[in-house]
């Protein structure tokens, strides 16, 4: 063998040495079973709430099909953004490939979302936004554009003496945020006829003694407009409880069975429908694909729809209700 041959027999096994290095180093990286680690840091883990029920299902599905490691946590609140970060710092420690965020807060969560960018993880927000952009792809609603299509359903049904209540559900949160400045761009000059907004923080029970003390304090009250599941269903519960469900329409978010049936009897006169199954399933899905270096959005829209009780029947509507899986 020539000088040539052996060099060139040097170089062959050297570069062969790093193919296997590589193989094994990643291997390594991604867990002694080879699939990606990933953690889902959610606002909350509520299996009341069907909108992270089927957001936790999409996600479930996704990262079986493709061979991620998914680990879920989150706070006891939505709103308890001082828990959140403190998982935010543990799930950092875990070295995890890629984070999947719902944050709790658009401010105060940036501060524990940069030690994430510090740490080398890829870090993909889901559902939520923050005030600085730091995650890779953001997977969510276009809430602006959700909470005009309230406003303007709501609008609908306004006359000239109308008075407006708004019940958010977690103040500081990109969702509500968004939706109410949607909702009140729908508005238009209507939105003087607004005379109460108050937050749930995402809990039946308060939001339900909200709107409680709304009826008494404002006794001609004749819309209401929640922005998510919770502030939706209190709201709704008072005003049938009050039997003013001929008096006053309530108009929300999400689609859990209890505002499937209110929606049915009345006490709800429409629900704008998020896609959170879509919502969680391209959460992994893009997680994956931007730790291998794939190109992804920016933004993803999840999509919405408005359904009442003219609609609720049709078969699009009823497979967005009961959702499986991803196209």
């Amino acid at each position: 063998m020539n000088l040539i041959k052996k060099l060139l027999f040097c170089f062959a096994l050297f570069i062969l040495s790093i193919g296997i290095w590589n193989i094994f180093y990643i291997q390594g990286e991604r867990g002694e079973n080879g699939k990606i680690k990933m953690i889902y840091i959610a606002k909350v883990i509520d299996e009341a709430n069907d909108f992270w029920t089927q957001l936790l299902e999409g996600a479930y599905m996704a990262a079986m099909e493709y061979e991620v490691d998914l680990e879920v946590v989150a706070a006891d609140k939505e709103d308890n953004y001082k828990a959140q970060n403190k998982l935010i710092e543990w799930a950092i420690t875990q070295k995890p490939e890629v984070i999947l965020l719902s944050p709790s807060s658009y401010t105060e969560t940036i501060p524990a979302a940069e030690k994430i960018i510090e740490a080398g993880i890829c870090l993909i927000l889901i559902d939520s936004a923050m005030g600085k952009q730091l995650e890779e792809s953001k997977i969510a609603t276009d809430n602006i554009k959700a909470g005009f299509m309230e406003g303007e359903y709501l609008k609908s049904f306004i006359k000239e003496d109308s008075k407006i209540i708004i019940i958010g559900h977690v103040k500081g949160t990109s969702t509500a945020i968004e939706r109410e400045r949607g909702l009140r761009q729908a508005l238009g000059e209507d939105e003087e006829k607004i005379v109460d907004v108050a937050f749930c923080d995402s809990e039946y029970e308060k939001a339900e003694q909200i709107m409680e003390t709304m009826l008494a304090k404002h006794k001609d009250i004749d819309l209401v407009a929640g922005l998510n599941e919770y502030s939706a269903v209190g709201a709704a519960r008072a005003v049938k409880k009050a039997g003013l469900s001929s008096q006053v329409r309530v108009v929300g978010f999400d689609s859990s069975l209890e505002e499937i049936r209110l929606l049915e009897e009345g006490v709800l006169q429409g629900i704008v429908v998020q896609k959170p199954f879509k919502m969680g399933y391209l959460g992994v899905k893009t997680g994956v694909m931007a730790f291998q270096g794939d190109k992804v959005p920016e933004n993803i829209d999840s999509g919405f729809e408005l359904i009442t009780k003219d609609n609720m029947y049709a078969e699009n509507i009823q497979e967005l209700i009961f959702p499986f899986k991803e196209d």
